[in-house]
């Protein structure tokens, strides 16, 4: 089997590393299992394209590498391949990897890609956007926000940046004036946070036991200031977030968010924020990308 890896350059395990170790590394873990691979590091600019052309070539595997963030925004590269595409988590907090199955050390990643098999997964759709795993506002897109920005001052501590970025967050979240419609239930509520996930995610580490359930999860997190927001934090650390008095959870294939108060406001999708007016409309697109797991698919 022969790979072609296509790394965001700015990823964080990237800049820790230097660029060819990096690559050096990554070459040397295919090797281990037998593969050939051809590692193609671009700017973020880039992406798209290099992606495209890996897809196109039909003697080696494409496999984009990159955090949460890097993945969604090759989203619509990826949803038009006509085959499966591996993914090398490369991110903080690597969601949809940890879903595949991939995590540990890069060569532990590598194993687990190269031992694989193909899965269908739904993505969701905010209008126009698309986006694989994520969708909040409120203290969810301030944590994007704030993340980026300790990113920036702390380029190679990324534990540091989280830790930084998620302490800030609780402090410094206004809470939010909503309508949310899912399917026949319509609610207004006043919430700190609001997050919508594709499918349903279970236990402390966020990991959804299927990737093509076909639903919405929308968890509204109640507006109760500093303290509420504190305790919503460890309960989610503790894995007992569901149990959690001040979260509101419930289902469905299409959820409609308008804010009271009728301004922009910041949306975050899979950590990347964008500021977004009026009706936000989401809708699946089931079984809409096929990707490589390390573990077979739930039935």
């Amino acid at each position: 089997m022969r790979y072609t890896i296509v790394v965001n350059a700015r990823a964080g395990t990237v800049l820790e590393a230097g660029a060819d170790a990096f690559a050096a590394r990554l070459e040397a873990a295919f090797a281990n299992h037998g593969c050939g691979v051809d590692v193609r590091l671009v700017p973020p600019r880039e992406i798209d394209d290099a992606l495209s052309l890996a897809i196109e070539d039909k003697h080696a595997l494409p496999v984009l590498a990159g955090g949460d963030g890097t993945i969604n925004g090759a989203l619509p590269v990826l949803i038009q391949a006509d085959r499966p595409i591996g993914i090398l988590p490369m991110g903080t907090v690597n969601v949809l990897g940890r879903d595949l199955g991939l995590f540990g050390t890069l060569e532990q990643q590598v194993a687990a890609l190269c031992r694989g098999e193909p899965v269908e997964m739904d993505v969701g759709r905010v209008n126009d956007r698309l986006f694989h795993s994520l969708s909040g506002m409120g203290f969810f897109s301030l944590m994007a926000r704030e993340r980026e920005y300790a990113r920036r001052r702390f380029p190679f501590s990324r534990a540091a940046a989280f830790g930084i970025a998620a302490t800030r967050s609780i402090l410094f979240t206004r809470p939010v004036m909503l309508d949310i419609t899912v399917g026949d239930d319509h609610r207004i509520v006043e919430a700190d946070a609001v997050l919508v996930t594709v499918n349903r995610f279970e236990g402390a580490d966020w990991r959804r036991p299927r990737l093509d359930d076909g639903l919405f999860e929308v968890h509204v997190l109640n507006a109760g200031g500093l303290y509420s927001r504190s305790k919503a934090a460890l309960s989610v650390v503790s894995g007992h977030w569901r149990d959690s008095h001040n979260l509101t959870s419930f289902t469905g294939d299409a959820v409609t968010m308008i804010r009271r108060d009728k301004r922009r406001g910041h949306i975050t999708f899979d950590g990347e924020v964008e500021r977004k007016a009026g009706t936000l409309s989401y809708g699946l697109l089931p079984k809409a990308l096929r990707v490589i797991a390390a573990r077979p698919a739930s039935h």
